[in-house]
């Protein structure tokens, strides 16, 4: 007679109920990445992400025992982190873009100061959103990318929280109307109607094509000659060169400083006052961030030895691949998230 096999999950599961902390961490690693991008789209900070991901292992550890397998572990465990983050979002104010935040600002007034408050959307690495990117299929990295583009995630956080959560595990996670009310206390008719809400209102933000539909379209060699083309008029200071990669009606955006500007002649006017200025010298490197086309800056001054973390900047494009608004988040505590050092010594 053949041995029976024996589930190694199962036996983690089993051995997790009894204090076991190595199994616990075994049945956890599958699920971590997807959960922290959950956190990540709920809040929209990856910090706060991190903080809500270690609060629901926390819960998980000491609710394991009493988890009876009546839905999987996986909707248990998205049940749990979906809940720690309404409890979050009710205790701050939401997450948004400087676009968002107020009217776009006169290039020849000084930048407003930064906020200290902690209200913006922040940076996101590509490569944190799954474990093993190489498990899964084009369309499926595809849909994951598109799930933490700016302007999605910008929708996202003008929704009630609870549409917000129901929305994403519907169309981002693909959990079932009878998990969502479970994990929301709502009934499957209530799920129905809170998502018809939540998609009529997201819809009514997006863009027409999402960043990664135009990516595609755009192709790889493109992306990399607008990438070059942008670098170097950056390096060079070429200010005329960035004006004409940009859309008439372009944005560019610094958080955390509120001041945004709208339209290529603002634009250019403030890159031509302020970065571009010559006081400073810069380098990029590429960098995976939000789905979208992105780099890591750095600065130094013109005397000034190497170069530091300066921010990671996003460019959103049009099907021209001509460039429709520029978001730098001034965030240098976010190189360490992307694998990026802190200080480059480039000539």
């Amino acid at each position: 007679m053949s041995p029976v096999a024996i589930d190694p999950r199962h036996a983690d599961l089993e051995a997790a109920r009894r204090h076991d902390e190595r199994a616990f961490a075994r049945l956890i690693e599958h699920h971590r990445a997807e959960l922290k991008a959950h956190c990540y789209r709920m809040l929209g900070s990856a910090a706060d992400a991190e903080d809500a991901l270690q609060e629901t292992l926390v819960r998980a550890w000491q609710g394991l025992p009493r988890f009876e397998g009546r839905s999987s572990l996986r909707s248990w465990l998205f049940r749990i982190a979906t809940n720690v983050c309404l409890r979050v979002i009710e205790r701050r104010p939401r997450r948004v873009l400087p676009v968002d935040y107020g009217p776009a600002s006169d290039p020849h007034d000084s930048p407003q100061p930064a906020l200290v408050e902690h209200v913006w959307l922040d940076p996101y690495p590509d490569a944190a959103l799954t474990v093993d990117q190489t498990a899964l299929t084009p369309e499926e990295q595809y849909e994951q990318r598109e799930s933490v583009e700016l302007a999605f995630l910008a929708a996202l956080q003008h929704l009630p929280a609870r549409q917000r959560a129901a929305l994403l595990l519907r169309d981002v996670l693909g959990f079932a109307p009878a998990e969502i009310a479970q994990a929301l206390d709502a009934t499957p008719a209530s799920v129905y109607s809170i998502l018809q809400r939540a998609r009529q209102a997201v819809a009514e933000r997006l863009p027409a094509r999402s960043q990664q539909a135009t990516l595609r379209s755009i192709g790889d060699e493109r992306l990399r000659e607008l990438v070059e083309r942008y670098v170097r008029a950056w390096e060079e200071g070429d200010v005329a060169g960035i004006a004409a990669m940009l859309t008439d009606d372009a944005t560019f955006a610094m958080p955390p400083w509120p001041s945004w500007y709208r339209g290529r002649a603002a634009v250019t006017a403030f890159l031509a006052a302020v970065p571009l200025s010559r006081p400073w010298r810069w380098r990029h490197t590429r960098v995976g961030a939000n789905g979208e086309l992105a780099l890591g800056v750095y600065t130094s001054t013109m005397t000034g030895e190497g170069f530091k973390a300066h921010a990671i900047e996003l460019l959103s494009l049009d099907q021209d691949a001509l460039i429709t608004a520029i978001t730098t988040f001034h965030t240098p505590e976010a190189f360490a998230r992307f694998g990026l050092p802190n200080e480059l010594w480039w000539a």
